[in-house]
């Protein structure tokens, strides 16, 4: 677990230096798409489509809400917003927290799918549209646990 790319860590999601510029930046991502609150629209657009999918629904606990609140944190923070998920949650460790769910090439698919409906449903300029699916499709790759 020591291995940055087993913890699952943001940072490695793009490396370090890209997550450290993101929140080191005055003009980030985060302020660019009007903060906190497009993440929460964009999480519960996303969550309307995992809602109904018959591949992602049974990954999920029957309440959605804090995953919601999870997941709109730590999009939030990893973008150059507050640090409200890791003070809440500590480190983030995506790889370790995904670990029990069976996350296979079918799964990733479903679950890029909602969250490209979700970015292409929000008000993001196109290049901070790019960016937020360029990261999505590395994460959810990262994630996968499960042969196809």
């Amino acid at each position: 677990m020591g291995d940055e790319r087993d913890s699952g860590h943001a940072a490695s999601i793009g490396g370090p230096r890209r997550y450290a510029a993101a929140i080191a930046q005055d003009d980030t991502l985060y302020d660019r798409v009007g903060g906190l609150a497009f993440f929460v629209a964009l999480v519960e657009r996303f969550y309307a489509g995992v809602e109904n999918d018959p591949v992602l629904r049974p990954l999920y606990p029957q309440d959605l809400e804090p995953g919601k609140a999870n997941l709109a944190e730590f999009l939030a923070q990893y973008w150059g917003g507050p640090s409200a998920y890791s003070e809440r949650r500590g480190h983030p460790r995506l790889r370790m927290r995904h670990f029990g769910f069976a996350i296979g090439p079918r799964e990733r698919d479903a679950w890029v799918e909602h969250m490209t409906a979700a970015v292409g449903a929000g008000d993001a300029a196109p290049a901070d549209a790019e960016e937020l699916l360029a990261y999505f499709r590395d994460a959810s790759a990262m994630l996968v646990n499960r042969p196809a």
